[in-house]
């Protein structure tokens, strides 16, 4: 599984992005919205950070900052580490587990972003059918009234 290209992690993912000027909470519902923890801070068509659902309890609500206000280039983790479509998934969760992070920006030759992929992708279609089949249960016992 660790083996798998990020290439054919991403295909059909195209990048979900912000400006550094979007509001955290502009951010919190894109994330949302995409059922993300994380998107990718893009300036000038060049990755400039990375914002996360870590970043949004850690540093915003936990700092007791305004998140209609915030803009996330405040609040993101600047230049993160990148990694290119032809390495194996293995080597990003190698940098994720040293760098104590959980998400990785994918970029081409050029640095150009392409997406991301993160811890949750090393579990692969079993962790989408069990959320499918989750949302699945939710949907019922809301339409039984339970």
């Amino acid at each position: 599984m660790p083996n798998r290209i990020i290439s054919s992690i991403i295909a059909g993912r195209p990048p979900v992005s912000g400006s550094p000027e979007m509001t955290v909470r502009a951010a919190c519902r894109l994330m949302a919205e995409k059922r993300i923890g994380a998107i990718l801070v893009v300036d000038n068509q060049r990755i400039t950070g990375i914002f996360t659902e870590r970043d949004a309890l850690n540093k915003v609500l936990a700092g007791n900052l305004d998140p209609d206000k915030t803009p996330v280039g405040s609040v993101m983790v600047a230049d993160p580490q990148t990694i290119r479509a032809d390495k194996p998934l293995a080597y990003a969760l190698h940098m994720m587990a040293e760098g104590g992070f959980r998400h990785v920006p994918v970029v081409d030759e050029q640095g150009l972003p392409l997406g991301m992929v993160s811890a949750r992708d090393a579990l692969g279609q079993d962790l989408v059918d069990l959320e499918r089949d989750m949302r699945r249960l939710e949907e019922l016992e809301g339409s039984i009234g339970y």
